[in-house]
C-alpha cells in the first residue's frame, strides 16, 4: 500500500511539474510574440498590405510621400506612441526658426544635471547655439537639448508649449511633447508621444516647407562636426549616427531615438529620381534588436522607389448646369426655370501614382445659385483625390452671366412682346 502511495505521489509530482513547465513556456513565448515583429498586412490601415511590406518589425510604421504629405503606406499609422530622440527634429527646427545660430546659450544646472547621453555641459558654460545644434541631432545629447530650450524659451516648459503649437499648425493632432531631448515623460494632459503618421509630416515640413530647411538638411546631414565652448577650453568632436545616410544612395536626413518605453525609432527621408520618400517607425525592436530598423527603412524606402513614379495627369471634368433661384430665363420667359452653365480650366498636373492608382474627381458644388449670376463668377470646385487623399483642385465658374427676374426685367420683357407684337407673356 505503501508503495502504491509513493508511486501516486511521484506521478502528482510529476504531472505537477509539466504543467508548470508548460506555463512558463507559454508566458514566454507571450512576452516574445509582444516583441517580435507582427505581420503587417495585420496591422496595415489600408487594407491588405503589400507582398514587400508584410512583414516588418516596428509595431507603427509609415512611407510617406514628401512633395504632396501623402501617406503611401501606413501600419498602425495612427497610433500614439513614445518617440524617443526623434523628438529632436521638432527642437531643431524651432530653434532655428526661433534663435540665432550665432547666439550665445548659456548652461543651467538643471540642463547640466541631464542624463545620458549626454555632451556633458557644466554649469555656467556658455555655447553658441549652432555647436549645440550639431551636438542634438549627430550625437542626440540630451543636455544640449535642455540648453537649446532653455535659451530659446526660457524654460523647458515654456518650448514644450512653443513644441505643441507647431504640431498643431501642421496638424499633427495626436501628439504631445513634454520635454526637448524625447526623455520618457508625461504631464498633467499626457504621455510624451506621436503617431508615425504625425512623425513623418514633422520631417516634411522640416525639409519641404519650414524656412530653416536648408540649414536644418545641413545640420542633419553632415558626417561629422567639431567645435569648442564659447570659452575656447573645451573641445568636443561629433560624428552623425544616422547611419541610414550611408545606406542608400539620395538618403538626405533623418534621426534615430531610443528608450526603455519607446524602443528604437527612426525618421528619414530619401531622396531619388524626382521623388522624396519618408520614413517614420516606431518601437521598432528593443535591445538586442538595434538593426531592425534600418532593415524596416531600408525595405519601406526601396518599395517607393520601386513602385511609385511622377505621371502627368490632365484634369478635366464634366460639370453639370445649376438651377438659378430667381434667374431670368435666357429665352426671356417670364415663366420657366433659369440655369447656369459651368466651366474650368483644364489642369495639367504631375502627381505620384503606384501602376493600379487613379485620380478621381468630386464636384463640390451648391444644388442652386442666387441670381443674378456674373459670367466668371466663382460658384465652386472639382477635388481631385487618389484614395481619399486631395491632389489638386480646379476652380468652377459660370461660363454666362444669368440676370435676375426683377419687376424692372419683367416690364422690360412685357414691353418688348407688347411692342413686337408677340402677347405670350406666360411663357
Amino acid at each position: 500500500m505503501y508503495m502504491m502511495w509513493l508511486h501516486v505521489t511521484k506521478q502528482k509530482k510529476s504531472g505537477q511539474k509539466k504543467r508548470v513547465c508548460l506555463l512558463l513556456a507559454a508566458a514566454l513565448l507571450f512576452l516574445l510574440a509582444a516583441r517580435a515583429p507582427v505581420r503587417a498586412a495585420e496591422q496595415a490601415e489600408e487594407g491588405e498590405a503589400p507582398v514587400e511590406l508584410s512583414f516588418l518589425h516596428a509595431r507603427s510604421a509609415v512611407l510617406m510621400d514628401a512633395d504632396s504629405g501623402r501617406v503611401l503606406f501606413g501600419k498602425e499609422a495612427d497610433t500614439a506612441r513614445p518617440m524617443a530622440s526623434t523628438t529632436k527634429i521638432m527642437t531643431c527646427i524651432l530653434a532655428l526658426e526661433e534663435g540665432d545660430l550665432q547666439m550665445e546659450c548659456s548652461v543651467s544646472e538643471n540642463a547640466a544635471s541631464s542624463p545620458e547621453v549626454r555632451l556633458g555641459v557644466r554649469e555656467g558654460e556658455s555655447y553658441r547655439m549652432e555647436d549645440l545644434l550639431y551636438s542634438l541631432m549627430l550625437e542626440s545629447h540630451n543636455d544640449s537639448a535642455v540648453v537649446i530650450a532653455e535659451n530659446t524659451a526660457g524654460s523647458v516648459e515654456r518650448f514644450a508649449e512653443l513644441m505643441n503649437r507647431k504640431a498643431e499648425e501642421l496638424g499633427c493632432l495626436d501628439t504631445w511633447f513634454v520635454t526637448p531631448n524625447g526623455l520618457d515623460a508625461s504631464d498633467e494632459t499626457g504621455v510624451h508621444s506621436t503617431t508615425a503618421a504625425d512623425l513623418a509630416r514633422m520631417l516634411r515640413y522640416c525639409i519641404k516647407e519650414s524656412p530653416q530647411r536648408e540649414s536644418f538638411l545641413a545640420i542633419t546631414g553632415k558626417d561629422s562636426y567639431t567645435f569648442t565652448d564659447l570659452s575656447g577650453q573645451r573641445t568636443f568632436s561629433l560624428r552623425n549616427h544616422n547611419a541610414f545616410l550611408t545606406m542608400m544612395e539620395g538618403a538626405l536626413t533623418g534621426k534615430t531615438g531610443f528608450t526603455a518605453d519607446a524602443g528604437y525609432c527612426y525618421v528619414g527621408a530619401l531622396e531619388n529620381g524626382g521623388r522624396t520618400f519618408i520614413v517614420a517607425l516606431l518601437a521598432c525592436g528593443w535591445p538586442g534588436n538595434k538593426g531592425y530598423k534600418w532593415e524596416d527603412t531600408r525595405k519601406l524606402m526601396q518599395y517607393g522607389i520601386d513602385h511609385y513614379r511622377y505621371e502627368t495627369v490632365t484634369l478635366d471634368h464634366a460639370l453639370p448646369d445649376l438651377p438659378v433661384g430667381g434667374g431670368a430665363p435666357p429665352s426671356g420667359a417670364l415663366q420657366g426655370e433659369a440655369r447656369a452653365l459651368l466651366t474650368a480650366e483644364p489642369l495639367e498636373k504631375d502627381i505620384l501614382l503606384a501602376e493600379n492608382e487613379t485620380v478621381t474627381a468630386r464636384a463640390l458644388l451648391p444644388g442652386e445659385l442666387s441670381a443674378p449670376v456674373r459670367e466668371g463668377q466663382e460658384v465652386g470646385s472639382v477635388l481631385y483625390c487618389v484614395g481619399d487623399f486631395p491632389v489638386a483642385e480646379q476652380k468652377v465658374t459660370a461660363a454666362l452671366e444669368v440676370a435676375e427676374r426683377s419687376i424692372p426685367w419683367c416690364m422690360d420683357q412685357v414691353c418688348a412682346r407688347f411692342f413686337t407684337g408677340d402677347n405670350k407673356i406666360n411663357q
